[in-house]
């Protein structure tokens, strides 16, 4: 799979939305966590070889091992940390989730897909609201569409994640139901079983999409209000565009028209 940057993302990274102020520590926390992804997603380390420079990144972060050539972006971000005062511990969750993605390739159920996300996704949210100022009661709307904004990513790109990575993020327990198994994913085209599963997790996914709504009217930040405002948008539009497409058969994602309406409509929000 193709290591992925900050202009293929779905959702704005580090945006004019965002102060130019912030805008550096914004990039450094999403190139330490691209670098640590990409590890844990390239098909041509082994399950040990990724744990290891994972656990390395950890210990440049922590100041426990100086940086390297693979640790760069750690003592980047190690350094970005000290100065905005911010806890290391996002970035340790980020850690956490990426050695699990080493070693765990399926999900038993919705809870168990929810506490990989807590670890992946959620960390996410917490960081860019402290850095922003606050507040901490605004963590569980943005925790909501962090974890939808996650499981997003998983429909998208379920078919090349099991063919390259033999890793399913749908949940066991329904694709059992469903009558669908995780060869269903390598097919040109979704099963009406596997289909079945996919909209019982948008629907899951739109319901957290919903819990989120609250999130921009509690932000201390209006720039990071307005921010959150488009992400979401931009996430109801592609949720509901992978219910009417199937993400086997092409890659399903919003056009650059659909993705300004999105933009537009989450400032007018905002």
């Amino acid at each position: 799979m193709p290591d992925k940057n900050a202009g293929s993302e779905n959702f704005p990274v580090g945006s004019w939305l965002l102060s130019a102020r912030l805008r550096p520590h914004v990039l450094t926390f999403y190139n330490f966590a691209r670098a640590a992804d990409n590890i844990a997603d390239c098909p041509d380390l082994s399950r040990q070889q990724k744990t290891h420079r994972l656990e390395g990144f950890e210990k440049v972060l922590l100041g426990q091992a100086p940086g390297s050539e693979s640790g760069n972006v750690a003592s980047a971000m190690a350094e970005s940390l000290a100065i905005t005062g911010i806890t290391p511990r996002y970035c340790r969750d980020l850690l956490a989730a990426f050695r699990q993605d080493a070693i765990k390739d399926r999900y038993d159920d919705w809870a168990d897909l929810i506490a990989y996300c807590r670890l992946s996704a959620a960390p996410v949210g917490r960081y860019m609201i402290d850095l922003h100022g606050g507040p901490n009661g605004a963590y569980g709307p943005s925790d909501a569409l962090c974890m939808a904004l996650q499981i997003i990513n998983h429909v998208q790109d379920c078919g090349d994640d099991y063919r390259v990575l033999n890793r399913v993020y749908l949940p066991a327990d329904w694709l059992a139901e469903a009558g669908a198994g995780p060869d269903d994913l390598a097919a040109g085209d979704c099963s009406a079983a596997l289909r079945r599963v996919l909209d019982w997790t948008l629907s899951a996914i739109a319901n957290l999409l919903a819990d989120s709504q609250p999130l921009g009217g509690m932000l201390k930040s209006r720039r990071l209000a307005l921010e959150s405002n488009v992400i979401l948008a931009i996430a109801k539009d592609l949720n509901r565009k992978l219910g009417s497409n199937d993400p086997l058969a092409r890659h399903v994602t919003l056009s650059p028209s659909e993705r300004l309406i999105g933009v537009i409509r989450g400032i007018v929000v905002g």
